[in-house]
């Protein structure tokens, strides 16, 4: 982590979002109103809807930070990813309900272009939007959270939606009265492909899928192969358990040494990572002894006596 209180953040990120959630369906449903503009009210309803994904999330991030036990040996930290799935599929029904919504208006003929007062609240709920996607984005990537992520995407995947509004709400205003309607469908088509990512991220963290190579396991194998004593890597993987990163290591040593020189050296291959690596958690280091064969090398000054692998 970046800052030490990047894991105080963690506990108060979603109850901001919570309430931020219930101000803005509250703003934004009864100005939708007032304005006579159904992009506003169906913003709203979208809103009302993260109120929803917000409760999910700080009941995931809760529960996943209880202790492992005999039930789950592993912890509890992938609850974290059905909540991003439960998340998605709020959007994903969400943006069905908007698309269907407009679309019968649209067919029926129910459409008009609403005030000017309407083009406040869709600058209101962008601004405020975003900031909320960038403190979740930034507290979420920090203590490695996909519940918090998938948050966060939620409030831009609003923002998205708001944009849309005050594009649909500003061709009403000038003389389109339809734009209201159909921009209330286009923000349905931006915000389902959010919930779709975020049930496919979800499945991939269920199915124990590998951990990010480039920046996890790359740096881990050089960490292990540089470990003094070490003579190889064997194999080397990685799974995401909610914020947590385990990781199962095997390396090769030399033959003669003894078994408390073994775990010596799983210790420090344990030891080296845990302080290199954030949000690993558990790490099984396999000591496997191979036969050494022994050579002389001409070191410029006197014979140097190096051991190799067989």
């Amino acid at each position: 982590m970046k800052y030490e209180h990047c894991r105080a953040c963690r506990n108060v990120v979603i109850v901001w979002a919570f309430w931020v959630n219930v101000a803005q369906t509250m703003f934004k449903g009864s100005l939708g109103v007032m304005s006579g503009s159904a992009a506003l009210v169906a913003d709203a309803i979208h809103s009302g809807a993260d109120v929803i994904a917000s409760s999910v999330t700080m009941a995931s991030v809760k529960l996943s930070s209880r202790r492992a036990d005999k039930n789950y040996p592993y912890g509890y930290g992938n609850i974290q990813y059905i909540s991003s799935s439960i998340v998605g599929m709020i959007l994903i029904f969400g943006a069905l309900y908007l698309m269907y919504e407009s679309t019968a208006k649209i067919v029926a003929g129910e459409y008009s272009a609403p005030s000017m007062l309407a083009l406040f609240g869709a600058l209101v709920s962008i601004s405020t939007n975003e900031l909320m996607y960038r403190y979740q984005s930034c507290v979420g990537r920090e203590n490695n959270s996909p519940a918090i992520l998938a948050n966060a995407w939620d409030n831009r995947s609003d923002a998205i939606s708001s944009i849309g509004v005050l594009i649909g709400i500003g061709f009403a205003v000038a003389g389109f009265p339809i734009a209201d309607r159909l921009a209330a469908i286009g923000v349905g088509i931006l915000v389902a492909r959010i919930g779709i990512e975020l049930n496919i991220d979800a499945i991939q963290g269920l199915m124990d899928s590998s951990v990010d190579v480039d920046n996890v396991l790359k740096p881990v194998y050089e960490i292990t192969k540089s470990t003094p004593a070490v003579v190889g890597v064997r194999y080397l993987r990685g799974r995401e358990v909610g914020e947590e990163i385990h990781l199962e290591i095997g390396v090769y040593v030399d033959g003669g040494l003894t078994v408390r020189e073994g775990d010596d050296i799983a210790s420090a291959v344990r030891n080296r990572i845990f302080d290199k690596i954030d949000h690993v958690k558990h790490i099984a280091v396999s000591v496997v002894p191979v036969k050494m064969k022994k050579r002389h090398v001409w070191s410029g000054k006197k014979n140097v006596i190096v051991a190799l692998p067989d």
